[in-house]
């Protein structure tokens, strides 16, 4: 921690209200060998109109050139962010269909080689590949980050730390990353571990207030760790320029429907904290960082069939399980956030199997061809 008078001030632009704001990151396959498609740049070309002009920017590009990042605008409700991405969505498949590309969205890709990928040049992805190296090159991942507006810095930490018992229910929700160049790790998220080997990602600190994480800001500016607050990739973050909590957790999300459920979850997660906050409500004691660290570890391992610590006590229960009681007590909530409907999609994820379960699954029946995963999951994310 910074040492007395030793802080950085942080503005935090508030919101008047908790918003909604989705990145979708979405690679490009060949249609023939399903391999990776390093054709970014052509797609970018091919549509200007979401990447330029008086609009937010519909696409952005990535470290990676086989990946395009549908962004939405800022929303008030759940089902007009995933409209507005699926209506993107439409828009860059419509020119990657003669680029002879397919759009893919897991958090890995079954068997593509991480050497043979294109690295995006810029400033920014330039010095994260000096400074990471090998670590770097390896980040063959892809995510789903949801932004919930905030209405004052106080809060943010109150909340992020009262999510965190949350985050193994979300990642064992989204995992979709069981396979890594070929192999099945054995785990359900190989993501969530490859992404916190960079120095400046993992699991958040668990900071008292706003002015602890100015310090800390102090400190990793002064020591050159990173020169901008988007140099710090915690899997949930403040995100000040855009005063919201960014969620980073999810792997990446196969399908419109799958989508629409983690998104509600997440936004009715951090209101509820926030009504909590605001009103005064005593809060439960956070859950030590080493219960926050082992929780995490066993979603990506184990997905759905996790035994989670639920509490301070270190008290344990099955995820799915704590999931349902979650699900009925976050119902109110999403009623008033208009987003019942798509919150009551969480508990099919479990009936119908995560995307960790179905991809293997689907390769087990084609007999360990993956090439018929990545056909199983660009088929998903077309409906």
């Amino acid at each position: 921690m910074a040492g007395p008078g030793n802080s950085k001030k942080v503005h935090f632009n508030s919101s008047p209200r908790p918003t909604l704001g989705v990145e979708w990151e979405v690679a490009l396959v060949d249609k023939t060998t399903r391999d990776l498609s390093n054709t970014a740049a052509a797609v970018f070309e091919a549509c200007p109109d979401l990447h330029s002009g008086d609009r937010h920017p519909q696409i952005t590009k990535e470290l990676l050139k086989n990946t395009v990042e549908l962004v939405s605008g800022v929303h008030d409700t759940v089902g007009e962010v995933v409209d507005e991405l699926r209506a993107t969505q439409d828009a860059v498949r419509r020119v990657a269909d003669p680029l002879g590309v397919d759009l893919f969205c897991a958090g890995t890709h079954p068997f593509a080689q991480w050497s043979t990928q294109q690295l995006t040049r810029s400033v920014h992805y330039d010095e994260l590949i000096e400074r990471t190296q090998w670590w770097g090159r390896q980040m063959l991942i892809w995510g789903v980050h949801v932004h919930v507006g905030i209405s004052h810095p106080d809060k943010v930490f109150p909340i992020l730390n009262h999510l965190l018992p949350s985050y193994p229910h979300l990642l064992a929700l989204s995992a979709s990353s069981p396979m890594w160049a070929g192999v099945d790790t054995g785990y359900a998220s190989n993501r969530a571990l490859m992404f916190q080997q960079l120095p400046t990602a993992g699991l958040p600190f668990q900071f008292d207030n706003w002015s602890q994480f100015e310090g800390y800001v102090y400190d990793q500016t002064k020591t050159g760790v990173f020169e901008q607050l988007g140099g710090m990739h915690w899997d949930i973050r403040p995100a000040p320029k855009w005063g919201t909590i960014e969620v980073r957790i999810c792997d990446g999300t196969p399908s419109k429907a799958e989508l629409s459920a983690l998104v509600a979850l997440i936004h009715c997660l951090i209101v509820d904290l926030d009504r909590r906050v605001e009103s005064g409500e005593t809060l439960p004691d956070i859950l030590p960082p080493w219960h926050v660290q082992e929780n995490k570890w066993r979603a990506a391992r184990y997905g759905l069939d996790a035994i989670v610590i639920t509490d301070a006590d270190s008290n344990e229960r099955l995820v799915t399980d704590d999931l349902m009681d979650m699900l009925n007590r976050l119902e109110p909530t999403a009623k008033s956030l208009g987003c019942e409907n798509e919150l009551a999609l969480v508990a099919d994820i479990p009936k119908r199997g995560a995307s960790y379960q179905r991809q293997r699954r689907v390769a087990a029946a084609a007999q360990g061809d993956l090439v018929a995963v990545v056909d199983s999951l660009v088929h998903e994310l077309e409906q």
